[in-house]
């Protein structure tokens, strides 16, 4: 059995038995420790190679116990240790033939010699299709949420991995008749947020000293999340929403 990275081996996310299970059964299990996964997402984890669920006569998806588990270990391994798919996918690999791994690390390099002090995780990118696919929607729909800025690509046309969320997360609201055009204003309040903590750390992160800039790295990462809190309580709060 996979040895989790982080946290107990399939923790959260073990099946009650050794039947098999439908996809929207594996969601609603895994939701407990990642929230933001989508059936979108799982389908994309499967086209990349991560999972390889049975498929019923009619082609409906069949998951096993063990499928849930590895599913938990890749989205545990991009939450935690920001590893691009392809590393996930060899490390996992590895691990189910019984060979002695260590978790890989992904840093930076500075003068094409690697960093002793990593400065953050290396981005992860994905291309248009692979948005396309992981997020479940098409070329229009896209190019609608790109004129709105929601979705930015980056300079030579590739995406943040993060992006994946934001697209699912979009097109979720939408089901509620809320409009990309709605969400301007979201974008614009996290926009004004982002600025503020780069003011914060803008300063750890000119320094000269590598474990300096890495304390601005994880000084913004914890930034990030009590204003992503902020900003979830006091929504909660004007509409009147008590957390369950």
């Amino acid at each position: 059995m996979l040895q989790t990275p982080s946290g107990g081996a399939g923790h959260g996310i073990a099946a009650a038995d050794s039947g098999l299970m439908s996809i929207g059964t594996v969601l609603n299990a895994l939701r407990d420790e990642f929230p933001e996964v989508t059936i979108s997402k799982i389908r994309f984890l499967e086209s990349e190679g991560l999972i390889e669920p049975q498929r019923t006569p009619s082609g409906y998806r069949k998951f096993s116990p063990e499928d849930v588990e590895r599913l938990g270990h890749v989205l545990r391994m991009q939450r935690d240790h920001y590893l691009p798919l392809k590393v996930i996918r060899e490390y996992l690999d590895a691990m189910e033939r019984g060979e002695a791994v260590s978790l890989p690390t992904v840093g930076r390099q500075r003068d094409g010699e690697p960093s002793l002090e990593p400065e953050g995780p290396t981005a992860v990118r994905i291309g248009r299709a692979e948005l396309l696919a992981a997020a479940g929607i098409g070329d229009e729909e896209l190019e609608e949420w790109q004129s709105y800025g929601l979705v930015v690509p980056l300079p030579d046309g590739a995406y943040d991995a993060e992006t994946v969320t934001v697209a699912a997360l979009v097109a979720e609201l939408g089901r509620f008749g809320i409009e990309p055009r709605h969400l301007r204003v979201m974008k614009a309040a996290a926009d004004r947020e982002a600025g503020l903590v780069d003011q914060v750390v803008a300063p750890l992160r000119l320094h000269r000293n590598p474990q300096t800039r890495a304390l601005a790295e994880a000084r913004s990462k914890e930034l990030a999340g009590l204003t992503v809190k902020l900003h979830a309580a006091l929504v909660r709060i004007a509409l009147g929403v008590r957390q369950p």
